[in-house]
């Protein structure tokens, strides 16, 4: 059944996106923090865990996000889908590629982190595979709907005549980059999200880029509001301590609810 309130359609709206020059402070504070030291937060178990880009960006601003939780102790994965500007069927085959390599070189299920339409990806890979998926960590990810900034969805626009332009075989739909998109990787955000995977939804009422009420559950079990811009989400401090004690919880036996101590750092 389709959810009325899921990808129905893109929407602009007057966003602060002056806010986002503020990334630079989320990047400096992460380097002063302990967290970035892996201190004070629970060391990994050698899982697997795909980051995942968002909209224009590619694996390599996550780098910093990369190597840091392979010092925390677990398996880090870059996701291989390349640019985030494509059809996303041909992106969601690119990340289950990663997916498949991940579960078969740690034996077990994958933690998925995604940063804004990366996390509507990692969403709609565990509809689909939720048997390989452990987790699914967003971050400033508009999985409810799409309401933007101007500049935002006219990039979108761009790219969309593009892919149209280009588009060859059955797994580029007509109607490919927008909110009316019948493909497998968006239909999969319409179903309900399995109950065997973990999920947080971390978000900012700063943000300058998307509506961050689109980007949450509206579950304080899974959502987590924390202070900073959509960029600089993937740098902020808070945001690792959370990923860290998030990670953690989902790999203590059988699924459970986080204790209360996990959310008292937004």
């Amino acid at each position: 059944m389709t959810r009325p309130d899921v990808l129905e359609d893109f929407e602009s709206t007057a966003l602060p996106l002056w806010r986002e020059a503020l990334v630079g402070v989320e990047w400096l504070s992460l380097r002063a923090s302990g967290v970035y030291r892996c201190i004070g937060v629970p060391p990994g178990d050698g899982s697997g865990v795909i980051v995942i880009p968002g909209f224009l960006g590619s694996d390599r601003y996550l780098g910093d996000l990369y190597s840091w939780l392979e010092r925390l102790g677990y398996q880090p994965y870059m996701s291989g889908i390349g640019r985030n500007i494509e059809c996303p069927n041909v992106l969601m085959d690119r990340l289950f590629e990663t997916l498949d390599q991940a579960h078969e070189e740690t034996g077990g299920s994958v933690h998925l982190i995604g940063h804004s339409l990366g996390g509507a990806l990692a969403r709609g890979a565990a509809c689909l595979q939720p048997d390989r998926v452990a987790s699914v960590i967003t971050m400033a990810s508009p999985f409810r709907g799409v309401r933007a900034h101007p500049l935002i969805l006219q990039a979108a626009a761009f790219f969309r005549r593009r892919i149209h332009g280009r588009a060859e075989g059955p797994r580029v739909p007509v109607e490919c980059y927008s909110g009316f998109c019948q493909c497998e990787a968006v239909d999969a955000l319409r179903r309900p999200f399995p109950e065997s995977v973990h999920q947080t939804a971390i978000y900012t009422k700063s943000d300058g880029v998307v509506d961050w009420t689109y980007c949450k559950n509206d579950d304080p079990k899974t959502d987590i509001e924390v202070t900073g811009t959509h960029v600089g989400l993937v740098f902020n401090p808070r945001v690792y301590r959370h990923i860290a004690e998030r990670l953690a919880a989902a790999t203590e036996g059988p699924k459970r609810e986080a204790s209360d101590k996990f959310r008292t750092y937004g």
